[in-house]
This record gives C-alpha cells, structure tokens and sequence, in this order.
C-alpha cells in the first residue's frame, strides 16, 4: 500500500521507516528542510536503536522516500499525522498548531475514500471537531493512537502489544477499519489486538495509559519520600507489593523521576482538557503525580549535598546521564540534565557524560561542562551521582574501579540501579531514593 506520513520527527520518522520495512510504499513529510534532507540520505537525526538500519533499507529499497512538498502526499491510500502536540507556553494545556495545519495542508491532497490517520496525542475533542473537514474532501478520518517507548520505538510499532483505530459510526467507519488491519498486517495476522472505538475513546486510551503509568511511578516516589522518613527501604517495599498481580513490579522503581516529551506534558495536557470539559476534579490527583515527580529531582540535589558535608561549592560531581532515560538521545525534560543544572547552579563543578545524549544536552545547557568518557568524567570527582541508568553506569561501572579514579567516595544513586551493598563493601558512601 502507499502511504504518506506527515511530520518527520520522532513518531513520523519512526512510523514512516518502520511501515516500509514491513513491505508499504511511503513517502515522508515535513517542513524542515534540514530534517527531510539528513532522512533522504538515511541518516537518522536522533538515536533510536535499531531505527539506522530500517531507515538504510527503506531508502535502498526504493520503498522509503522523504520530501518537504506536501503534493507527493497525492496518490497515498493512507496519510497518517504524526506531528508534535507541545505543550502552550505559559499553559498546561497542548497546543495543536501543528495539527491543524498538517490537516489543512493535507486537504487539497486527498482524494475519495483515502483515510487520514492521526497518531498524535491530542485532547479527547480534537478528531471531532477535524472529521467534517476531512470528508469534506471525500477521505475519512480515524485517530490510531501510538503508545512507542523511546528505545524500543522501532519493535513497537512494528510488534506492538495493541492496536487501537477510532472510527466514525457505520459502514464508513467499518471499511476505514479495515484498511488499517490491512496496514498493520503483519501485526494483526500473528493475533495482536486491534481494538476499534470512536474517536473519543481511542484519544483517551493514549492519555489514560500515559496519565496510569505517570501515577503508577509518582507512587512509588511517594512512598520512597515516606521510607525516608522513617527508615524504610523503598526498594523492598517494591518487591513486596510487585508480587500482588493486582499491582505488579514493573515501573514500581523509586528514583529520580520520569521525563522526556510526552509524558509530562501529556498528564498536564490531560488535566487541562479535564477542566475544560468541566471535569478537573476527575483527574485533579494528576496535579499531585506531577508535582512528586518534581519533587525527586529536588531530593537527588539535596542527596548531593548531603554527600559533600553541606555544601557542593568548588566540588567535582560527576553526573552520569543526560538524557531523561537509556537506550534515547532525547534530553527534553530530563530529570537528569536537570539534577546537572541545579548543581551547577548551586556552584558545583558538574561535569556530565553520557553514550548518546551529549550534544543534545550542550545545545539546551551550554553552561555546563560534558566528556564522553565515564572514566574522564568521573576523574578527581567528589561525589559520582547515577541519574540515568545506562548499563555502563549501572552494571559495568565496578566501585572498585571508580576508587581508582576518583578523589571522594560519595555515590548518589538516583536510580536505584547500583548494588548498595557491594559500593559500600569498597568503602563508599552510597546514597539511595527512598532507601536507609
């Protein structure tokens, strides 16, 4: 089938490379010139693992193309929006610019009986009030949610755990499901679920599955600032209530926090839109998920202090990570980066690395001083603080090792991805989220 994918960053680049390596025709588009042109030559512009190589085939094949004009979208069977739905400025709610005008600048393109295919976040709302454009046009509009993790983005959409299609009532609706299940194919035909709901629902699966698993971490980083109030350890505490099926031990790891582009503004988009609709109290409690979740980030600071007897001035404090979480470049609303600010606003010498993120980072925050290098960065440091848990920091980065290097002996583990035991084995003073 062609398809066209409209908005070349994260979701587009990866739902336009990931369907042409599973047999479709499609033509990516965006307006960054910049973009479309590294895309043509099969560079991938942001590390995703395993997204290099489906792009190289894509473009090889002759099945994937890129392009800034918007006409070579004419001809596709289906057209999907995969564009950004940032947060306002100076509001919680999300701002859809980018829709809208990837929509209207879609219209003149569409023919009768395409299908427009929106996978971005947006408000419950937003697929009605676009519907009577779109078939103005003769196309029918669905709303296809993605639910891609950063790092496992390319295996998620080719191998996803559901599919969901938001449809318009009646037969309309019933063939553009159709010509989706044809899409994901493969998918469907090995058994994974595909679920068809009208727009509303399919908008609000998205949000809900964000808004739950926002609220499953924040608990556990309630819990973790009880522990530390009263000597507990949060990291037991996980384990013991993970056995409950009704409860589960994935995503129960106190820390630092969550980041990144979608969940944070996603939750707050999600409570504004509630307070639109005259429903705030439904999910008011998101306000308090958000607000725990910034909170982590002001304990791994004061962890740091801690460490160093009081004060971080003229200390060397090597921050492991930059980018809001493993196996992803992406630096937006990092927990990490923004641990590295605060201490190197609280006069620390900070000195951050990490595999992937580091020019992302230098670009956001100049001010700080980056090595690619673990060993050089952790170098004469006085205090080592893991805030991103790379493997290379979480389980190859031996204490015995670090003795080596370092000048202090102060580990602030804001993961909790370090064995406690064995750091404080080699003589150092390990400092944990929500543990003794």
């Amino acid at each position: 089938m062609r398809l066209s994918v409209i908005g070349c960053g994260y979701l587009g680049a990866v739902h336009a490379a990931a369907m042409a390596s599973i047999g479709h025709e499609v033509v990516g588009i965006d307006v960054d010139a910049r973009k479309i042109d590294a895309l043509s030559k099969g560079d991938a512009p942001f590390f995703e693992p395993g997204l290099q190589e489906i792009l190289t085939d894509g473009i090889r094949s002759g099945r994937l193309s890129f392009t800034t004009d918007i006409s070579a979208a004419a001809g596709a069977k289906v057209h999907f929006i995969g564009v950004g739905t940032p947060q306002q400025v100076g509001a919680h709610a999300a701002d859809l610019t980018y829709v809208n005008a990837a929509v209207d600048s879609l219209l003149p393109h569409l023919s009768d009986g395409d299908i427009v295919a929106g996978k971005s976040t947006v408000p419950v709302g937003t697929a009605a009030e676009l519907a009577d454009r779109v078939a103005a046009s003769g196309a029918t509009l669905v709303w296809n949610p993605e639910f891609l993790r950063e790092g496992w983005a390319v295996q998620d959409t080719i191998d996803p755990d559901r599919l969901v299609a938001g449809v318009p009532a009646g037969a309309e609706g019933e063939r553009a499901a159709e010509v989706l299940r044809e899409v994901y194919h493969p998918a469907v035909a090995k058994g994974t679920p595909f679920i068809v709901t009208d727009y509303a629902t399919a908008e609000l699966v998205k949000v809900a599955a964000n808004a739950f698993l926002a609220t499953k971490i924040s608990f556990i980083n309630a819990m973790a600032e009880i522990a530390e109030v009263t000597g507990a350890d949060v990291t037991q505490l996980a384990d013991a209530i993970g056995h409950d099926a009704r409860i589960g031990r994935r995503f129960l790891g106190a820390g630092i926090g969550f980041g990144g582009g979608c969940l944070p503004k996603d939750i707050r988009a999600f409570a504004a839109r509630a307070e639109e609709l005259g429903r705030g109290e439904s999910v008011g409690f998101l306000r308090e998920v958000d607000a725990i979740n910034l909170r982590r980030r002001d304990r791994a600071v004061q962890l740091v202090i801690e460490a160093l007897g009081g004060s971080v001035v003229d200390k060397k404090v090597a921050v492991l990570g930059a980018a809001f979480k493993p196996h992803s470049d992406d630096v937006r609303d990092s927990p990490a980066l923004d641990v590295a600010v605060r201490l190197n606003g609280l006069g620390a010498k900070v000195v951050v690395t990490d595999p992937q993120a580091i020019e992302n980072a230098r670009r956001v925050h100049p001010q700080l001083n980056y090595l690619t290098e673990r060993d050089e960065a952790i170098r004469d440091a006085d205090a080592i603080v893991l805030v991103t848990e790379w493997d290379e920091y979480r389980r190859e980065l031996s204490p015995d090792h670090a003795s080596t290097l370092t000048a202090g002996r102060a580990v602030v583990d804001g993961r909790n991805g370090l064995d406690a035991a064995a750091w404080r084995a080699a003589g150092w003073a390990y400092y944990g989220m929500g543990r003794p």
